[in-house]
């Protein structure tokens, strides 16, 4: 495949030597389905899904988004077959805090040992002594709750101390949370929901930059429920470009601290992820984009 020209450029993690490229990859959906249980067991085509990786680093890719309770453990399994041993540029970002319940439920495992144990079925799964970066997942499906950080970031902030967790940082927080994280041990990412349709994080994304600190949106194309908006369609038409391309671009201008974790589980559709990282919007599509999001708070 032709490699994007520039993957959005690069963005260096504060206090660490990690350096990721803007255009990354995000593998939740490596992992399979069966009936209702989403990201559950095995995947139709796990030679395919090997395949997505590796076409994925080979075009330039080196930030991989992950979690052992994907599948659960299948997705970062996947990711070790692919890719192990992994190349010095690879940044790893894995997530704790939560589980999976037996009927694809997602529910908390926020303890001391709950958070400690999912660090080691992490190393294990991926085949690593160290991890690079451990996201502290916190709140709901796509909003932060009010719920203290204390406890699971303390035993995170102990296995870093030991070596095993290189870098830390939260998912599904506010600004608040983050504070009160910053009194603990460093932080280096922050992981929300956020996309061109979702941006009560404007403020926040922009408070991130100020620090340095790498702002990385789940759920950028919409998640479970795909963005649909006829401001998209108007826009992609006009750039010949796809609705998600769209969407990919204006989080990629929105912040240089913004990184971008799109998933997929084709290699078409990987491909045209990453040519978003080609595709620029002029303002008056900006401007066009700008109606998605007045809509989404009517």
């Amino acid at each position: 495949m032709q490699k994007p020209l520039n993957m959005g450029g690069s963005f260096s993690f504060p206090g660490t030597e990690l350096k990721a490229h803007r255009m990354g990859y995000g593998a939740m959906q490596l992992a399979g389905r069966d009936g209702e249980k989403r990201v559950w067991g095995p995947p139709k085509d796990r030679p395919g899904a090997i395949a997505v990786l590796r076409e994925a680093i080979e075009a330039g890719v080196n930030h991989i988004d992950t979690s052992d309770f994907y599948g659960p453990h299948v997705t970062n399994q996947i990711i070790k077959e692919a890719l192990h041993p992994y190349g010095d540029e690879l940044v790893i970002v894995t997530k704790v805090g939560a589980r999976r319940g037996s009927d694809g439920s997602w529910p908390h495992a926020r303890s001391r040992q709950e958070v400690t144990d999912a660090v080691h079925d992490n190393l294990r799964n991926l085949g690593m002594d160290s991890l690079h970066v451990v996201n502290l997942r916190l709140g709901g499906l796509t909003d932060p709750s009010d719920e203290a950080v204390e406890e699971p970031l303390t035993a995170l902030a102990e296995l870093k101390e030991q070596g095993l967790i290189q870098h830390i940082g939260l998912s599904t927080v506010s600004a608040k949370q983050l504070a009160e994280a910053q009194k603990i041990t460093e932080i280096v990412c922050i992981q929300n929901f956020y996309n061109v349709a979702v941006r009560r994080d404007d403020g926040f994304v922009d408070a991130l930059a100020a620090q340095g600190i790498a702002y990385v949106p789940y759920f950028p194309l919409g998640g479970f429920s795909p963005l649909q908006a006829g401001e998209l369609e108007e826009v992609a038409a006009a750039l010949d470009a796809t609705p998600m391309q769209v969407a990919l671009a204006w989080l990629l201008q929105r912040s240089p601290n913004i990184l971008l974790i799109p998933g997929t589980s084709s290699v078409g559709h990987l491909r045209e992820n990453l040519a978003a990282a080609d595709l620029k919007l002029p303002e008056d599509a900006l401007a066009k984009l700008d109606g998605i999001a007045t809509a989404a708070k009517a």
